[in-house]
């Protein structure tokens, strides 16, 4: 079942500034904020991803007015991301599709704290952002226990909670990281009936 973009909520998505040098400065602030968030939680300065975008913080709140809008939109361009993994991950195997994704899923949410932020606040777009992260997970796993070699006593939603509690926890050094993340993976197998 592929997931299409009318499965999406139509506002995914951010608004890009017109303008080409508007949408250089505007670009350039997501990915500064991006590696600033990833660093610093979504508590990271202003003035710093305005410094690291090379505009003045003038610039940043014509784009963002709000600390949240910035969260927010940073947020959407990586479940937007995400959503293009799953559609990615289809052309594989059952469970190699399944086990990509979410490799996928946990690594962004390891590096961008502020996906974990977002999972966690309550708006709605938060919720349809939320909504569309079980879109496109939900045929990887659907697919997965057809095939029987997932779980067919987990839903999307807890696969979503499992991989977020794994990714919210920070780790010594990435070998402990990839070792945890692969246990909690490869929870989801189906188990041969005894």
């Amino acid at each position: 079942m592929a997931t299409s973009s009318s499965d999406l909520p139509a506002w995914l998505g951010v608004q890009r500034p017109q303008r080409a040098d508007a949408r250089r400065n505007f670009d350039a602030l997501l990915a500064a904020a991006r590696e600033a968030f990833a660093e610093r939680g979504a508590r990271a300065s202003l003035e710093e991803v305005a410094r690291r975008a090379g505009v003045g913080i003038g610039t940043l709140y014509r784009n963002f007015p709000t600390r949240d809008a910035l969260v927010e939109a940073v947020y959407v361009t990586e479940i937007e991301r995400l959503v293009e993994a799953g559609r990615d991950a289809q052309e594989r195997g059952p469970w190699e599709s399944l086990a990509a994704w979410l490799a996928r899923f946990v690594d962004d949410l390891g590096a961008q704290r502020v996906l974990l932020d977002g999972l966690n606040r309550d708006s709605c777009d938060m919720r349809a952002c939320r909504r569309a992260i079980h879109v496109a997970g939900e045929p990887l796993l659907r697919t997965a226990q057809a095939a029987g070699v997932a779980r067919q006593d987990v839903t999307i939603d807890d696969v979503v909670r499992l991989v977020s509690g794994v990714a919210g926890v920070d780790y010594p050094d990435p070998a402990q990281r990839a070792r945890v993340v692969g246990i909690a993976i490869d929870g989801l197998r189906a188990r041969p009936s005894r």
